[in-house]
């Protein structure tokens, strides 16, 4: 997993991983959620890559756009 470089400095992502279809992302919590094409769509997914290796907006992105639309929870 990637750190999440947290710019804003109040995140609750820690770190991330991603693949062609799909992101996992590790909460401060602990907890790790898959998001893939088939659970979040196409164009959440490739947003969320985007905003994870930008540092900012993954975790604000996530708790209005797709929080429930993890394919599985993982830890």
């Amino acid at each position: 997993m990637i750190r999440y470089k947290n710019l804003q400095g109040n995140s609750g992502v820690r770190s991330y991983e991603y693949g062609e279809n799909f992101i996992r992302v590790e909460f401060l919590s602990g907890e790790i959620y898959l998001y893939t094409y088939e659970s979040a769509g196409w164009s959440n997914i490739e947003q969320m890559k985007v905003l994870a290796k930008l540092g900012k907006g993954l975790n604000t992105f996530i708790n209005y756009a797709v929080q429930t639309l993890y394919y599985r929870r993982e830890r």
